[in-house]
């Protein structure tokens, strides 16, 4: 078998050969090699250009030990095989004498000779070839929020703002507009296709959104839009941070995510018969995501800090319903001007996580509600935000985990998503998270000390 990703006799496929030709013509001489951790923290290897061609027939090895999530020190080899598809040239890394450029690695076991199952990339691969098998092609789009405050004269972060902009507003408030096109400019050149870029509602915090594509492409773009918003920002002396809820009291920052499914060549999700133009396929989808929302929830808002942003009163959704009409519910139908844009918006997600397993947990638990049959409840289409809790208990709307603690318990009781993830990174991930919840506990934090501390 041979296609434009894979040579039949071991040696470099069309597409290799292309990146090769373009390594020559755009004058690249060193080569990131990336790939994320469990946590979805980029990492890369440096090499030379010229050991291109040997990355792509015999890989890069390297110290999985060394990395958190993967594999003890004795299972230690591993190696990178990057993804031809994903080569492009690092728009702040232009020199006179030299470009770098980016590719995306798939991590092999070097003693089995097969795909890592701790590999984050692997695991969203496979829930695409569980959709692929039951004729479905994963579409996603995510909106990814962050803050750009101010750096001190060391250059280190800081959380002073650097702007009094709100939402949608124009200069003079938005001073970070000139920030934010350069950042445009440097993910256009990467390739993207970007749709709106706005001021958000916070002071100091913005959103730029990009075209959907199919699932993996764009979990491999949030891990390069994480990382280009970085360093354009810095370049500006400014911080990038995707940290859900960097200050306290107002909104924190969510990565709404939407979701479709294409059956041959079709939109799955659409139907115009339905009120709602949404097909049994998507409503039986967005059931699968309620049913296990509680779960998916320590893997798309796996910090402490995620669960400072999901409460109410902040615009972020923590009622486990769904609606047509307003964005007070986990899951909303946005508008869609033709057939082909229906779609579902999980607006719980946030841009901490790490994209191959919230979408993996994701499409895990869409498929398993068209496995199952599952029934959508009706939308709720008043303000959830506005319930007391004997509405709730009528509406029969329940809440998401309210700490990373209750998210793990949610994850340990949910097989679909344990599944979605494999056993190698639940092990690893509920391990982690744990810790890190324990961590969050033993402190005290100033608030507590200025409340507390005279008074009793």
């Amino acid at each position: 078998m041979t296609n434009g990703n894979y040579a039949a006799d071991g040696g470099l496929s069309e597409t290799e050969q292309d990146v090769l030709d373009e390594i020559e013509e755009k004058n690249v001489d060193f080569l990131r090699l990336q790939f994320t951790d469990i946590m979805g923290t980029v990492k890369n290897v440096s090499v030379p250009a010229e050991q291109a061609e040997k990355a792509f027939t015999d890989g890069i090895y390297f110290d999985g030990s060394s990395i958190e999530g993967f594999v003890r020190i004795q299972e230690s080899d591993m190696r990178l095989k990057p993804d031809p598809e994903t080569f492009s040239v690092l728009p702040w890394r232009k020199r006179e004498d030299g470009a770098s450029a980016r590719l995306i690695c798939d991590v092999i076991n070097t003693s089995t000779g097969e795909p890592f199952e701790g590999d984050p990339r692997r695991v969203l691969k496979n829930a695409i070839d569980r959709a692929e098998e039951m004729g479905y092609e994963v579409n996603a789009a995510p909106e990814p929020e962050f803050f750009l405050f101010e750096e001190d004269e060391e250059g280190r972060a800081t959380t002073e703002l650097s702007d009094v902009g709100g939402y949608f507003d124009l200069a003079p408030k938005d001073l970070a507009a000139d920030v934010r096109r350069d950042i445009i400019k440097g993910l256009e050149e990467m390739g993207f296709e970007i749709e709106a870029s706005h001021h958000e509602v916070a002071e100091s915090q913005h959103e730029i959104n990009f075209e959907y594509d199919d699932a993996l492409t764009t979990a491999d773009n949030v891990g390069t839009f994480r990382t280009v918003v970085r360093a354009i920002a810095a370049e500006h002396d400014l911080h990038a941070t995707f940290m859900p809820k960097p200050i306290a009291e107002i909104n924190g920052s969510g990565m709404h995510t939407h979701f479709s499914l294409f059956e041959d060549g079709e939109n799955a999700f659409h139907d115009e018969d339905d009120e709602f133009d949404l097909s049994e396929t998507a409503h039986q989808f967005l059931a699968g995501i309620l049913e296990h929302a509680p779960a998916i929830t320590a893997v798309s808002n796996p910090t402490v800090n995620s669960y400072k942003r999901l409460v109410p009163g902040y615009e972020a959704p923590v009622y486990v319903a769904w609606s047509d009409r307003n964005r007070s519910a986990l899951i909303r139908k946005p508008a869609a001007r033709v057939p082909a844009a229906s779609r579902i918006e999980a607006r719980f997600p946030d841009p901490s996580c790490n994209p191959y397993l919230a979408f993996a947990a994701l499409i895990h638990a869409g498929l398993d509600g068209i496995e199952q049959g599952l029934e959508a409840p009706d939308p709720v289409r008043e303000n959830i935000y506005e319930f007391d809790e004997a509405k709730r208990e009528e509406y029969g709307i329940e809440t998401l985990p309210a700490n990373l603690g209750e998210a793990v318990d949610a994850l340990e009781a949910d097989d679909v998503v344990q599944n979605a993830l494999g056993e190698h990174i639940t092990e690893k991930f509920i391990e982690a998270k744990r810790e890190e919840h324990t961590g969050y506990r033993i402190q005290v934090s100033d608030w507590e000390k200025e409340r507390y501390l005279e008074k009793f």
